[in-house]
């Protein structure tokens, strides 16, 4: 009887952030693709099933197809753009700050570097492009104005905003590494480098795995850097126009276009399961070897 009534004072309690997270996470999600499965009959506001046709239309047509695979390949290079740069630097930063000379002031200096990530991005992208522009600023080179090397601008400004924010996570599993750990390398004879390659990097793995898919999500659903530098068409010739750009394009138009909230739905769900399956893939292989591992 007392059980039952646990159980029943648990639900209690749990009603509310299931409710929240009923109405504000699963039923848009839903809905999104309800609508995605529809078409606006001549403009009338009347929808009309269509089934999968948004999503045929999406990758197959002429003015989107090649609009939206452009799109999907810049957030892959979006994504590797902070994989491959953040990451390392959060990593090297968070080891600097719990074991390297600058441990003494690791507060101070943990407060400066998170600093960026709490600013506002228009005003980050602002700051950028008075600093890049090639007659004022200080380099003379267009840096967002050149299709090569538009992305990687802005991408590695991203990195320069929120590299923080996986600090953060490395820092604290850093800092939870027993002491005793580190004491045993130490009298077994290890250096700096050494324990960290073969007894803190080991450990932090599931946290570095971690990051890696906050990452992925974080590039994926990606928009606010891309459009406070470029707009709604980010240039020049969309060389940084990613997903979420994209979408904004087709859910709300763009110029003389108008907004397609049925179109835009099926890219908004092409996204949501873009990140599903990869966010599904790690769960189910990294993070159940991981669990395995622990026990």
């Amino acid at each position: 009887m007392r059980t039952r009534r646990a159980y029943w004072y648990l639900l209690l309690f749990a009603l509310p952030a299931l409710f929240f997270y009923l109405a504000f996470a699963v039923y848009p999600l839903l809905a999104t693709l309800q609508l995605s499965l529809f078409v606006d009959e001549l403009g009338t506001g009347v929808q009309r099933f269509v089934g999968l046709d948004n999503y045929v239309f999406l990758f197959t047509n002429v003015g989107t197809g090649p609009a939206f695979w452009r799109a999907f390949g810049n957030n892959i290079q979006y994504f590797l753009i902070h994989l491959l740069v953040e990451l390392p630097i959060a990593l090297l930063i968070a080891a600097l700050l719990t074991s390297g000379p600058i441990r003494r002031s690791q507060g101070i200096y943990r407060t400066l570097l998170f600093i960026p990530a709490t600013l506002s991005v228009v005003i980050t992208a602002f700051m950028w492009r008075l600093i890049l522009n090639p007659l004022w600023g200080l380099v003379g080179f267009p840096l967002l104005g050149d299709e090569k090397t538009a992305l990687p601008t802005v991408a590695l400004l991203s990195v320069w905003q929120y590299v923080g924010v996986p600090m953060i996570f490395f820092y604290v599993s850093l800092n939870a590494i027993p002491a005793e750990f580190l004491e045993s390398a130490r009298l077994d004879g290890a250096g700096p480098l050494s324990t960290f390659r073969r007894i803190k990097l080991p450990l932090i793995a599931p946290i570095i795995g971690l990051n890696v898919i906050l990452t992925y999500i974080f590039t994926f659903v990606g928009f606010d850097m891309v459009y406070a530098l470029g707009g709604v068409a980010p240039g020049p010739n969309y060389a940084t126009d990613i997903l979420g750009s994209f979408f904004y394009r087709i859910f709300y138009g763009h110029e003389a276009r108008t907004g397609d909230p049925n179109l835009g739905a099926a890219v908004g769900t092409t996204i949501f399961f873009i990140i599903l399956i990869v966010t599904a893939a790690y769960f189910l292989l990294v993070h159940r070897r991981t669990r395995s591992y622990e026990l």
